[in-house]
């Protein structure tokens, strides 16, 4: 069985693909011509923005250097802070942990996952039930004072 992050990283590529081929792509082109479901596509957005790749410009995809830093970093950010807190989340629980919305959610993991900062665990019977967690946890340091 396919890693999950190792998944996001070869649907980012697709993306890449399709892009280099077709030219600017809304979200519903996206989707119909890689066969990839929403959640996917926003991963390998997240994915591409992170490796500079991508750009969104009057809500079509367009390769090149990313306007998508600020937004997705941010969030990013927001769930590296979450998983430090709970070590292990159910995907679908980091929107009301988080405050962002599930768009946000899949490019920030894709951003993370791109970074390998993460690991996702499917959840009982091969379901599409996510946990995600850091991949090497920040050490606590002793705080000894003499």
């Amino acid at each position: 069985m396919k890693d999950i992050v190792e998944e996001f990283g070869n649907n980012a590529g697709k993306i890449w693909k399709e892009l280099n081929t077709h030219g600017p792509l809304n979200e519903k082109d996206l989707i119909k011509i890689t066969k990839l479901s929403k959640n996917n596509i926003y991963a390998a957005i997240g994915w591409l923005a992170r490796e500079n790749k991508i750009q969104l410009e009057n809500n079509l995809y367009i390769l090149g250097e990313t306007n998508l830093t600020d937004e997705i970093g941010k969030n990013a950010g927001k769930i590296w802070e979450t998983l430090e807190k709970y070590k292990e989340v159910d995907i679908s629980s980091i929107p009301k942990l988080t405050n962002i919305n599930e768009i946000n959610v899949y490019n920030a993991i894709g951003w993370l996952a791109r970074e390998d900062k993460i690991q996702i665990k499917k959840g009982l019977l091969n379901t599409m039930y996510f946990k995600i967690q850091l991949k090497n946890p920040p050490s606590k340091k002793n705080n000894l004072s003499f």
